[in-house]
């Protein structure tokens, strides 16, 4: 945990439970992708960094999840290095209180106001082409987040970000976090016809062959849509639908998964609602989902 791993002529990450990409732009400046959860982890980030010798010049954030951003503030203070995210989650970066705010939707309650939900505050800008250094480019992932992107580089690595979960996460969690559903559909799909040397996702191990760990997501994705479906052969309410949902999973809740999975339901709910799959009516001023 936390060594540097080579995977391509300029291309490295530090191993730890969120990869941060580390990609050479000259003999002595690198850029980071992504800065690790914490202010630990950013620390280990800048050991690996004065080791060898590489001046960091710029970070970018695949997206604004504290355990991607959650470095930010710790290396731009101490190197004043410019940080850049995609679109809306450029905002979500510089404005980190706003992440729980979504997940929770309102004022986050002190559960959710921890650094596994909210980050540091950084000064971060929009990713635009015109920033990027010669020979990296920027890859749309949208689907797990708002504007969420990849990265090529120039020795044919590919950064995937949080597009994948590993064989061991699918299994113990079942549910992975997806913002727009379909969206996170297509980006899986789009990932497949992909060619690179390597592929390093954020939380699974780096690989020339991403097909098979790609068709896995996938197919979790719709086996929890089809339970959805199955659980709404009876009208529920939301809450009434997420107990089932922990419940045969065998998942234990708590404040941040209640928020975490029940936003991505929720996001389950509006793409089968705008798929004619299901519908809503109010019972005694409650919300209940059935199966259309």
């Amino acid at each position: 945990m936390y060594d540097l791993i080579k995977v391509g002529e300029h291309s490295f990450y530090m191993a730890c439970p969120a990869k941060v990409g580390i990609v050479k732009i000259s003999d002595s400046d690198v850029v980071l992708i992504d800065s690790g959860s914490d202010k630990d982890a950013a620390k280990k980030v800048k050991k690996i960094l004065d080791e060898q010798n590489w001046n960091l010049k710029l970070i970018f954030n695949t997206h604004s999840h504290a355990d991607h951003t959650g470095g930010n503030q710790y290396l731009q203070n101490l190197t004043g290095c410019k940080i850049y995210a995609p679109g809306i989650d450029a905002a979500v970066a510089q404005n980190p209180i706003l992440e729980p705010v979504m997940l929770y939707g309102g004022f986050p309650m002190s559960d959710l106001r921890t650094k596994f939900l909210l980050a540091k505050e950084s000064n971060v800008e929009k990713l635009t082409d015109d920033v990027m250094p010669d020979g990296m480019e920027i890859i749309k992932f949208p689907g797990h987040s708002y504007d969420m992107v990849g990265f090529k580089t120039k020795d044919n690595v590919v950064y995937l970000a949080d597009t994948l979960a590993s064989e061991d996460t699918l299994e113990k969690y079942h549910i992975i976090f997806a913002y727009d559903v379909k969206e996170y559909l297509n980006t899986l799909e789009m990932i497949k016809t992909m060619k690179a040397d390597c592929f390093v996702p954020s939380h699974a191990e780096h690989t020339s062959d991403i097909v098979p760990l790609v068709q896995k997501n996938i197919d979790k994705t719709y086996e929890v849509i089809e339970k959805i479906k199955s659980i709404l052969q009876i009208p529920l309410t939301f809450e009434n639908l997420l107990a089932k949902i922990f419940t045969d999973y065998n998942l234990m809740m708590n404040a941040a998964q209640h928020s975490l999975v029940g936003s991505t339901v929720r996001s389950i709910l509006s793409y089968l609602k705008d798929e004619g799959q299901v519908e809503f009516h109010f019972e005694n001023n409650l919300m209940m989902w059935k199966k259309a």
